[in-house]
C-alpha cells in the first residue's frame, strides 16, 4: 500500500452498475437513426466519450444530423432515465472508499462521461465526497484509451503517474492506464460487455478484493 500514493477510479461499471443503463439508452437513441447493435458493437465503445462514440456512429452509418444535436439529445434523454433511477454504488465500492479515506490517500474520478452526468450519479450515489478531484470527458481532448484523462487526474492531485493506482472495467480504460505508467486493476463486470482486461496488473470480480489486495 505504501508504494501508491492515490487512487483513480473509472465510474460507469466501477462505482455504479450503469453499463447496462447506458447500453439500453444507447439503443433507443441509435433505433431512433435507424441504427440498430447488437451488444458485442455496443460494448466497443465502452470507457469511451459520447463524442467519439457518436462521431463513430456518424461516420459509420452516415446520419446526416449534426454531432452537436446527436449528442444533445442523447445525453437529454439519459439524463432523465438516471434522474428517475439513481444508481447505488456497486458493492464493496463505499467500504474500499472509506478504506482509502482513514488511510489519507486521496481519490480522483477520471470518468468518459459527461461532467453533468458524472456528478449527478456521484451525488445520487452518496460518493462525491470521497473524491478530492474529478475529471470527465468533457474535460479532455482525446478518448481512452489515450491516457490523457489519467494523467490529467494525477496532475490534479498533484502526483506522479506511477505511484497512482487505477480501477477500470473497460478494455480502453486499461489500455489508458497502462499508456500513462499507471498500475491498473481491472474489474471483471459482466455488465460492462465483453472487455479484454489482460493487460491489468490486477484482475478481480468484486471491490472486497482490491480492499484486501492494497490492505490485508
Amino acid at each position: 500500500m505504501l508504494a501508491f500514493q492515490g487512487f483513480i477510479f473509472d465510474m460507469d461499471g466501477v462505482l455504479v452498475d450503469s453499463e447496462p443503463v447506458y447500453m439500453k439508452q444507447e439503443r433507443h437513441s441509435y433505433a431512433r437513426h435507424g441504427v440498430v447493435l447488437d451488444e458485442a458493437e455496443l460494448s466497443r465503445f465502452v470507457g469511451t466519450t459520447q463524442r467519439h462514440m457518436w462521431s463513430a456512429i456518424k461516420t459509420e452509418y452516415g446520419l446526416a444530423e449534426d454531432l452537436d444535436c446527436l449528442m444533445a439529445e442523447h445525453h437529454r434523454q439519459l439524463m432523465e432515465v438516471l434522474s428517475s433511477a439513481p444508481l447505488p454504488p456497486m458493492p464493496g465500492v463505499t467500504e474500499l472508499l472509506g478504506a482509502l479515506q482513514r488511510a489519507g490517500i486521496p481519490c480522483a474520478v477520471a470518468s468518459s462521461s459527461p461532467r453533468a452526468l458524472v456528478e449527478l450519479i456521484l451525488r445520487n450515489a452518496g460518493l462525491q465526497l470521497f473524491f478530492s478531484e474529478i475529471v470527465c470527458g468533457d474535460d479532455v481532448t482525446h478518448s481512452k484509451p489515450d491516457p490523457e484523462i489519467f494523467l490529467m487526474a494525477t496532475q490534479r492531485l498533484g502526483l506522479p503517474p506511477s505511484s497512482c493506482v487505477v480501477i477500470e472495467d473497460s478494455a480502453h480504460g486499461v489500455a489508458a492506464a497502462k499508456a500513462a505508467s499507471m498500475f491498473c486493476a481491472g474489474l471483471l463486470n459482466p455488465n460492462s460487455g465483453q472487455q479484454d482486461l489482460s493487460a491489468a496488473d490486477l484482475r478481480v470480480h468484486q471491490h472486497w478484493e482490491i480492499n484486501h489486495w492494497f490492505f490485508g
